[in-house]
Formats: C-alpha cells, sequence, structure tokens
C-alpha cells in the first residue's frame, strides 16, 4: 500500500471518529432529556415494589414526574424547531444538464477516475472559489424522504474559473472538490453535517428579528440551547471537515496532480483580476444604476491586460489558445449574464430585475453609459453643493454656467481652519449619502422573477441576501477628490476634445489622442488637499483644457 493510500485511510477514520464525536455530543444531549423520566420510572418503580413509601416519597415521585414531562415537552418543541430551521444556503446560478452535457461529463468523468460518487448537480457562482454544498434539507428539495437525504451534494464553480481555465486546468483545479463527495456519502459523516448545520440554522432563526413576543421568546430559547451544543461541537466539526479535506487531497494526486500544482497558480491570478474588476470597474457601474452583463467575459481581458503590465504573469496568456472551460456551456452567455446580475446582486444589493434604474450594459457601452454619465453626475453634485453654500460663480456675466474655473478657485482661495476643501468635503458627503439614501432598497429573493422564468434564488427563500460591499466607506476628502477629478474630465471632454473611456484594470479613464491619461490624480490630490491649484493647471495647459469654459452636467 503506497504512502497515499495510507495517508487518505488515515485522514477518513479521522473524519469518522470526530464525526462520531459529534454525535456522542448529540446523544448527550439526549440523554441529559431522558434523565428525569428515567428517574420517574425507577422512583414509580420503587414505590410499586413496596420500596421508598410514605407521603413524602409520593411527593418527589410526582415532583420528578412533572420535571420529566415538562423537559420532554420543551425538548420535543426544541427538536422540531431544529429540524425544521432552514440551513443556509449560496447563492448560486443553477446549471442544468441540459444547457451544460460536457461539463456534466466532464465531472463524472473526473468522478469515475477518483472512484468516488458524483455530484447531483452544479451551479455557478460569482466568487474565485469551488466547494460541495448540502442541499437535502426539505426546504431545499421537493421530497424529505430517505432518497433526498442519500443524494449526492452540489458542486459549485466560480464562474471565473470557467472563463479564464482551460478545460484541463479546471478537470485539475475540480479534482479535490469532486474527491470530497465520498466523505459526504459516509452515514457518520454525513449524520454529523446534518446535526451541525440544523444547530447553526436554529441559532440564526434565534437571531431574526421581525417576530412577535409569542413566538420570539421560543425562537430565544431554541437559538440559545442550540447556541451550548454548537459550542461544545465547535472543536469536533471544524477538525472532522479539515480530515474531509485532507483526505479529498490525498485522494485527487492521482489525478492531474502535475497540471493541478500550475493551475494553482492560475487560480490566484484569476482572484487578483476577478477583485480588481469588481471594485475598479464593475462597482462604478453599480452606483450609476447599470450592471455589466459579461463580468466572466471581461475578468479574461483585465487577466491579458495584467499579463501584458506584470512580468510575475509573463506567459500566461499563451495558454489561451486553448480551449476554455467555457465552451463546455451551450450558452456561455447567458451563464455569464446570469452570475453578473447575481454579482450585482450581492456586493451591491442590487435588485433582481432590469428597469431604467438598474440596467445591463456591455462593455462596448461602458464608456458612454457608465463613465460619461459617472463625470457627469459627480460634477453636477459637486456645483449643487457649491451653490447651496453661496459660492459665487467664476463668471459674473453668465452665472448660471457651470465652470472648473469656478471649482479651482473655491478650493484655492481662503477659508476657515483646514481650509475650504473641508466643508466641501463635508457637503460632497451628505449630498452622497442622501442620494444613497434615496435610493431603493432590494428586495426578497422571491419575490422577484428574471425574464427567462422564475428567479433562480428561489432556493434562498423569503430573506434578503447578504450584503457583501466590496469597498470600505469612502471618506469626504476621498469623494470630493473623485467629484473634482470628475469635474477636470467633463471639461477634458468638452473642450480638449478628450474621451470616456475604459481601463481594464482601473476603470474609468480619460483618453487624449487615444491614449490613457492617468496622471491626473496628483494635481487633484494637491488641489484638494493643499489648495495648491498649480499642479493642476500646468496639467491642463498641456492637455488642452479651458477651465473657463462651460461644462454639460447631469
Amino acid at each position: 500500500m503506497s504512502g497515499i493510500d495510507v495517508g487518505e485511510e488515515l485522514g477518513a477514520r479521522a473524519a469518522q471518529a470526530r464525526a462520531l464525536a459529534l454525535l456522542r455530543i448529540r446523544s448527550r444531549a439526549l440523554a441529559v432529556v431522558i434523565t428525569p423520566a428515567a428517574v420517574a420510572v425507577v422512583l414509580f418503580a420503587a414505590g410499586a415494589q413496596g420500596h421508598l413509601g410514605g407521603p413524602v416519597w409520593d411527593g418527589v415521585r410526582w415532583a420528578v414526574l412533572g420535571v420529566a414531562v415538562v423537559v420532554l415537552l420543551v425538548a420535543a418543541a426544541v427538536a422540531v424547531a431544529v429540524a425544521r430551521a432552514r440551513p443556509a444556503v449560496s447563492p448560486t446560478v443553477p446549471v442544468a444538464e441540459e444547457g451544460a452535457p460536457d461539463l456534466y461529463r466532464l465531472v463524472r468523468d473526473l468522478a469515475d477516475r477518483l472512484g468516488v460518487p458524483a455530484p447531483s448537480a452544479i451551479a455557478l457562482t460569482p466568487d474565485c472559489d469551488s466547494w460541495l454544498e448540502d442541499r437535502t434539507h426539505r426546504a431545499h428539495r421537493g421530497g424529505a424522504g430517505r432518497e433526498a437525504r442519500n443524494t449526492a451534494p452540489v458542486l459549485v464553480i466560480g464562474s471565473p474559473f470557467l472563463w479564464w481555465m482551460r478545460v484541463a486546468e479546471l478537470r485539475a483545479v475540480l479534482a479535490p472538490v469532486v474527491a470530497g463527495t465520498d466523505s459526504s456519502a459516509h452515514p457518520d459523516i454525513a449524520a454529523a453535517r446534518r446535526f451541525v448545520r440544523g444547530l447553526d440554522a436554529a441559532v440564526a432563526d434565534g437571531a431574526a428579528s421581525g417576530r412577535g413576543a409569542l413566538r420570539a421568546v421560543p425562537a430565544a430559547f431554541t437559538g440559545w440551547v442550540a447556541r451550548l451544543l454548537l459550542r461544545a461541537c465547535r472543536e469536533h466539526a471544524a477538525e472532522m471537515e479539515r480530515c474531509v479535506a485532507a483526505t479529498a487531497s490525498m485522494r485527487a494526486q492521482g489525478v492531474d496532480y502535475a497540471l493541478r500544482i500550475a493551475a494553482q497558480e492560475q487560480v490566484g491570478l484569476a482572484y487578483a483580476g476577478w477583485d480588481r474588476l469588481l471594485t475598479r470597474v464593475a462597482l462604478p457601474a453599480w452606483r450609476m444604476g447599470r450592471w455589466p452583463s459579461r463580468l466572466d467575459a471581461g475578468v479574461v481581458s483585465a487577466l491579458t491586460e495584467l499579463s501584458r503590465r506584470d512580468r510575475l504573469a509573463d506567459g500566461f496568456t499563451s495558454r489561451l489558445g486553448e480551449r476554455p472551460a467555457c465552451d463546455l456551456l451551450e450558452e456561455p452567455g447567458i451563464a455569464d449574464e446570469a452570475t453578473s446580475l447575481l454579482a450585482a446582486r450581492l456586493f451591491h444589493g442590487g435588485p433582481a430585475e432590469s428597469g431604467p434604474d438598474w440596467a445591463p450594459v456591455d462593455w462596448q457601452q461602458y464608456p458612454d453609459e457608465v463613465v460619461d454619465r459617472k463625470w457627469r453626475t459627480e460634477a453636477a453634485r459637486l456645483h449643487r453643493v457649491l451653490d447651496a453654500m453661496g459660492v459665487p460663480p467664476a463668471s459674473v456675466a453668465d452665472p448660471a454656467v457651470p465652470t472648473l474655473a469656478r471649482v479651482m478657485e473655491h478650493l484655492a482661495g481662503p477659508g476657515g481652519p483646514g481650509g475650504p476643501g473641508e466643508e466641501l468635503a463635508a457637503g460632497i458627503g451628505a449630498a452622497v449619502a442622501r442620494d444613497d439614501a434615496q435610493a431603493p432598497a432590494p428586495g426578497p429573493a422571491q419575490q422577484t422573477a428574471s425574464a427567462a422564468g422564475a428567479d433562480p434564488l428561489d432556493l434562498w427563500g423569503p430573506d434578503p441576501l447578504p450584503l457583501f460591499p466590496l469597498q470600505p466607506p469612502r471618506t469626504g476628502t476621498e469623494l470630493l477628490a473623485d467629484h473634482v477629478a470628475a469635474m477636470v474630465c467633463c471639461a477634458a471632454v468638452d473642450t480638449a476634445g478628450a474621451a470616456p473611456g475604459l481601463d481594464w484594470l482601473d476603470g474609468p479613464a480619460l483618453l487624449v489622442d487615444g491614449e490613457r491619461r492617468a496622471d491626473l490624480a496628483v494635481p487633484v490630490l494637491s488641489l484638494v488637499e493643499d489648495g495648491d491649484p498649480d499642479p493642476l493647471r500646468s496639467w491642463l495647459a498641456e492637455v488642452g483644457v479651458r477651465s473657463d469654459k462651460p461644462v454639460r452636467l447631469v
């Protein structure tokens, strides 16, 4: 027997031992519950045989019986609440087998090579990760019988992997994930996982708000009990999952191991490009009420650009001649659009349906639909705040005309403690907060439906989707610098023939004579933070921007 086989067997035994430890905790909890009933049975049996007689022991017997009945009723209520609690499930986009037969065939062949059960279904997530997810709870499936309970878990694949990785690389990366289905099929490990997930769901239900006092008190008590049990299970559950992962990794070493080492480099590169694409490119569009409908295709352009700029990524683009993993989907464009909308809902809180204030945008329309609108919207907000502060216009002849000169003169002029920029930054921050507060909040997932039919996130349930903000709240000075830069870009477009553009790694870009100008940030910060307009005036003169000319605003 090889060292890998021995390590795999030891890991499986360790995982099973941790699962049995979790089940023993469940058994001990059950023993505590039935202990009063067992004592009552002993007392009544002793009384029936003529032992422990007298009025005192009769009172003890009936008191213990009463305690036993109360404990059993409370335990039954807690058990029912835990069994009915809806375990957490990741928001994903399901992939039907008829929509990706090649992908399902690849996963099943991989499971056959590993000697493990194949996943029951495949889903996509807008993240650079892949995992197995148990969805056998009655709330997630049509049935709750033994057949549904024995169903294999769902394979969740990060959508950026499909577009950036090649088919062989994807198979190598998925091998240790698919190998985990063997542990999921083990009855002890599956029972231990159901026990822990039920407790976790009960804790979440107990912490949920919006209930009346009649329902909140029992739910809070159930959550307290589940929290105590979870605290006892924490170490064993963590070690069980670690042993399961180690066992799956050792089992997968016999499948494309050398290729998996190289593919892990692509995982890190995909994560860097995906994070940059979301924070620099997608987030400005979401804030403007537009959601890029081809994020996964965009990550390929972002990573290609990263490979061109970064010598550490040099050579990775040579792989692009091989077959991409997204070819395993019958209609990759539809899957890309669905995951792009899910990313907008998770990371920004956008609604599930398109509308006038929430419309898809492709990459060709991005400069005009997002970049230009962003600049002019921020420039208009900047002038509204200046109007509210009573700042005089730069042109006395036509005071209604917004100009860049007005902004520069105000920021370069004298002011109170901290200069004129501090008051303007506070006003900009308040205006942005008001605009954000007026934006419609996303509703529950199941109350909306996509144009293609039911909302793919119906599995999530009635609760709102969790929101994972990509960036911390911006300070007033950062917002002011963004608004001043937007005003400069508007002036460059209107007076110097510049154009809005898209940089795959940095987002909105100003193009002058077809080339990106990335040197605007330093002179803008000199004006905003130090009140020094000279660096910006030099930059404007170099580009040919007229600060005294009117600027078109939204």
